[in-house]
């Protein structure tokens, strides 16, 4: 099926290209005339295609990314302003021969689609010159607006076929043409629009020292701007390095994950993230000295750093001994066996002092953990990730595993803790909001009786357990007059209100042993359809334990009273999970609650009334 759509993918890209390579012939064919009125007019031609060939050499970089700009366009549009579009058209087809013969390596049709398209650019300029006016031949404040209205058709064609191309593609993905991406494109063009005019000048008053004059004055801007990128990337690097091992650094890292989490989403791509933690490293230091386990530090780096050069991986030291490699495009059984090959080839490379270390060699703990559609942020992986690692650590070091919720549930007395810790920070709402306290406690009970009908493993059942109890704590936050109005709430009162959820995460956050409760406590209000709050998640971009709280929650607030709305039975609220089911909630886990719900309190309440009758 995989392969079925790539085929398809690639038959509308070639589809496109061939539509506008052949357009753009034609259209040159049209429009292009080689019967020049001079042997100076072929001088002139064969000098601006020099200048253009030089200056597509002779980019101009600008950071933060290497991102640069040729003035091509600005010569073409010096042309198009000063001697019209046969001139300028016959500069293109001399410039895109020279780069076929440069650019051998290029496929043809990439040639075609690329001389097509500034075929497209070049004429779609001049006619919209045209329309508004502009004189050709006459560079003066009078076709100033002209001037900009070409400039916006050129730079329109430019982007539209851009896209369209990706689109066929099946490169668009999310944020490929964000606001900063499009603002950095419209300032360089506008320095386009600037130089273009500052050529025409100098083409009009000095012809060819005018054009040499211009040459050398975008080569000259083309090194100073080599050189300062250089400068940038150099204080760049430094800002992002760990200054002891060379690797990147945590907040590098941080950042780095957040993008190639968001593409492995969008484009659904594997991406692994490994922690890896050197064992022993305290009594390394106690026994060597600090000195020798910085060295430890930065040879382990550099071991690191060779192993994953041609993987395309991003190595960082996260913090003390613990190092973390991202792997994009990797499934977690190939982030296994690298990782493990490596775990041996570390324990069979000697470094000083080692024998005096429990295993008498270098050893690591490591877990990995894979995106997977229920993950919603990258916080989560690294969780994920650190649950692995310190199973690792557990199971006696020197070993990896791949994140199993099935070997990280908590042990009876550890979840009874943690239960007495939530009650203890519920306990807080019988002071300010009795409402929330009861509701809490009774989506718990739905939470423990609904747990045991689905097909959870026992770490799921008590994150959904603790999270049902803990899940409004956020409101903690909301002053107490807008949680006990008996009005309907007014609609700043309700953006308040929805804010519990992300001050619930930040309560939870200040405890690590809670990471796990953190995507119920602030996301048991998105809903299936992605109308919810607060990001709008979509089906199965919500994680499976928060669409099942949302299911429950939502049950018990229609089935509560409360001030501003009528409380529904329990059979009217079956009636509305069936209803909504596939919009609010989760199909499959709307119709099991309710099956659950009519089975455990309807039958037990039909039962009841005909023994009272």
């Amino acid at each position: 099926m995989f392969f079925s759509r790539c085929l398809k993918v690639k038959n509308y890209e070639k589809l496109y290209t061939s539509i506008i390579s052949l357009s753009g012939i034609f259209v040159f064919w049209l429009e292009s005339n080689f019967r020049t009125q001079s042997l100076e007019d072929w001088v002139l031609v064969y000098m601006l295609s020099g200048s253009i060939t030089l200056l597509n050499f002779f980019l101009i970089n600008l950071p933060p990314k290497d991102n640069s700009f040729s003035m091509d366009s600005a010569v073409y549009l010096a042309t198009l302003f000063l001697y019209g579009t046969h001139l300028a058209l016959i500069v293109l087809l001399l410039c895109s021969i020279v780069e076929l013969f440069s650019k051998h390596k290029m496929s043809l049709w990439r040639h075609l689609f690329n001389f097509s398209m500034y075929c497209f650019m070049i004429l779609g300029a001049y006619y919209s010159f045209s329309l508004f006016d502009g004189q050709i031949g006459d560079i003066n404040i009078r076709n100033l607006f002209p001037y900009m209205i070409s400039l916006v058709v050129y730079f329109s064609i430019n982007v539209t076929l851009m896209f369209l191309f990706f689109l066929f593609s099946g490169q668009i993905f999310r944020g490929a043409f964000d606001m900063g991406v499009l603002l950095e494109s419209t300032v360089s063009y506008f320095v386009t629009l600037l130089l273009s005019l500052v050529l025409a000048i100098l083409l009009n008053e000095q012809r060819y020292f005018g054009l040499f004059l211009f040459t050398v004055l975008v080569t000259l801007l083309s090194f100073v701007f080599r050189k300062f990128l250089k400068l940038y990337q150099h204080a760049s690097e430094q800002a992002n390095k760990d200054h002891l091992t060379g690797l990147y650094n945590h907040g590098f890292f941080k950042e780095t994950l957040k993008e190639k989490f968001s593409d492995a989403r969008v484009l659904h791509q594997p991406l692994c993230l490994a922690l890896i933690d050197l064992d022993d490293f305290k009594k390394y230091n106690d026994c060597n000295g600090h000195l020798r386990g910085d060295e430890l530090l930065k040879f382990f780096g550099d071991l690191l750093q060779t192993e994953t050069k041609e993987k395309n991986y991003v190595v960082a030291r996260y913090g003390g001994e613990e190092f973390a490699v991202l792997m994009p495009s990797t499934t977690k059984e190939q982030a296994f066996l690298f990782l493990n090959q490596l775990r041996k080839k570390v324990n069979d490379t000697y470094f000083p002092g080692v024998e005096y270390i429990p295993y008498r060699c270098l050893s690591f703990s490591c877990g990995i953990a894979e995106y997977e559609k229920g993950i919603y942020d990258s916080g989560e992986l690294i969780h994920r990730a650190d649950q692995a690692m310190y199973y690792a650590k557990a199971q006696g070091k020197n070993n990896v595993q791949i994140y199993d919720e099935k070997n990280i549930s908590l042990s009876a007395i550890e979840f009874k803790e943690d239960l007495d810790a939530m009650e203890q920070q519920l306990k807080i709402f019988l002071s300010k909001d009795v409402y929330t306290y009861r509701h809490s406690k009774r989506v718990f009970t739905y939470a423990l009786e609904f747990s045991e009908m689905l097909d959870l493993n026992e770490h799921e059942k008590q994150t959904l357990i603790l999270g049902a109890l803990i899940h409004d704590i956020g409101k903690l936050e909301v002053p107490r007059d807008i949680l006990n109005k008996k009005e309907k709430l007014e609609p700043h009162e309700w953006e308040i209100v929805k804010k519990h959820v992300t001050w619930g995460k930040e309560i939870l956050a200040s405890d690590r042993r809670f990471d796990d409760l953190l995507p119920l406590v602030e996301l048991h209000h998105e809903r299936y359809d992605g109308k919810g709050y607060p990001y709008g998640l979509k089906g199965e971009e919500i994680p499976k334990l928060a669409r099942i709280l949302c299911v429950i929650d939502s049950f018990d607030a229609m089935t509560t009273e409360r001030p501003y709305q009528r409380t529904k039975t329990f059979e009217e609220a079956v009636v509305e999970l069936r209803k909504c089911a596939g919009t609010q909630f989760d199909p499959v886990y709307a119709e099991t609650f309710a099956e659950m719900i009519e089975t455990k309190y309807l039958s037990h309440l039909k039962s009841k009334c005909l023994i009272d009758v």
